[in-house]
């Protein structure tokens, strides 16, 4: 499989990224220093994710003298983390756009057939005229990302951007192939899934690294 040639996938390739990647990889790293990694790597990641963020004119007064200058268009963004370890990654996208609104998608994996069972959703209104960024650290076998899109969608939305922080392979493939319209950003394209579904070599559970938890 090769994701490069996949439209609408984003490797990101900044130093400041991979360096904060192989850091929350350290299985030392402990629980604070981790969710701060967390956040900084949100922040870096939505700089390029929202590059594209419509803009338009208003008049203002410098100091100076009256001028017309870009702000950020329409109903700006909705930021919607799945439960729970998405929610390591909202700060570092507030810290970018303060006004964002926060929506909340809950799920957890069972434990037997590792598919997503769905909880809870509460998104921001009207959904379907805002840029939504769906947030997980982790994008393993898909599952949790597609059902989360597939809410969304189900709901109104229609501007929709995935970002993660590392992903497997086959993740990627699942999602991409049923929300080809979706772009994916992702922090390190890891080697593979293991027999459990967990991310090779990956960093671990990110929801119990982020929140101190077993």
């Amino acid at each position: 499989m090769e994701i490069k040639d996949m439209d609408n996938v984003f490797i990101m390739t900044h130093p400041l990224i991979k360096h904060k990647i192989s850091m929350l990889r350290d299985k030392s790293t402990g629980t604070n220093e981790f969710r701060n990694l967390v956040e900084e790597i949100a922040m870096l990641e939505g700089y390029e994710a929202l590059a594209d963020l419509p803009l338009e004119d208003i008049e203002v007064e410098t100091p100076i003298e009256p001028c017309t200058t870009p702000v950020i268009a329409g109903r700006k963004l909705a930021i919607v983390p799945i439960l729970r370890a998405g929610l390591g990654m909202v700060p570092g996208l507030l810290s970018l756009c303060p006004t964002a609104k926060v929506g909340h998608i809950g799920m957890y994996r069972d434990k037997v057939t590792h598919e997503p069972v769905p909880y809870y959703c509460k998104l921001p209104k009207p959904i379907e005229e805002r840029t939504i960024i769906v947030l997980d650290p982790m994008l393993a076998t898909g599952g949790s990302a597609v059902d989360a899109i597939d809410q969304i969608k189900e709901r109104g939305g229609k501007n929709i951007k995935f970002m993660c922080i590392i992903a497997a392979p086959e993740g990627v493939e699942k999602l991409h192939s049923t929300h080809p319209d979706v772009p994916i950003y992702i922090g390190n394209l890891d080697r593979e899934l293991n027999e459990d579904d967990y991310i090779c070599p990956g960093l671990g559970d990110a929801g119990d690294r982020i929140f101190g938890t077993k």
